[in-house]
């Protein structure tokens, strides 16, 4: 397979390994937590729209989509479904309509970004993650659901 397609593949692993991490044990309450700007539920919605939106893109029918926010447990259910199906279209080695960097910076870059932000609210809720060591998760290509790895050192 491509490298580069491979290379993507990686990071989304990574977007759904660090999501995880910042949507486990999560309070009821956190969903609404207001800071400012959007709620938790708002941003984990928009993340999955950004994956239908790489997939359309891949598939050469871009299309974006404002879903409504779902409850909670149904938006971090669908978040992780958008980001299987689009993975599981680029293992299949399937014609991109898209390049690689531009579905890289676009939404993949922007979702990292969002899982920094839920990372962000967890602890301004009262509810911190634990810090990790990153550089040695257990993340490879293909681990894009909810069940991930426990973490190998934790700060």
């Amino acid at each position: 397979m491509d490298e580069k397609r491979e290379l993507l593949r990686h990071t989304l692993a990574t977007v759904a390994y660090r999501a995880a991490r910042a949507l486990e044990g999560a309070p009821d309450h956190f969903a609404g937590f207001t800071a400012a700007g959007r709620l938790p539920v708002q941003i984990l919605a928009h993340m999955g729209d950004l994956f239908d939106w790489a997939l359309n893109m891949a598939l050469g029918q871009e299309r974006w989509r404002d879903t409504q926010p779902r409850a909670w447990a149904e938006e971090q259910q669908r978040f992780f479904e958008s980001l299987q199906t689009f993975d599981a279209f680029l293992a299949t080695g399937g014609p991109l309509h898209a390049p690689v960097e531009q579905l890289f910076q676009g939404p993949v870059a922007d979702a990292l970004t969002h899982v920094g932000q839920l990372a962000m609210l967890r602890r301004l809720s009262g509810s911190p993650i634990r810090g990790e060591n990153f550089f040695v998760a257990d993340i490879k290509a293909g681990k894009v659901g909810a069940a991930q790895p426990a973490p190998l050192k934790t700060f």
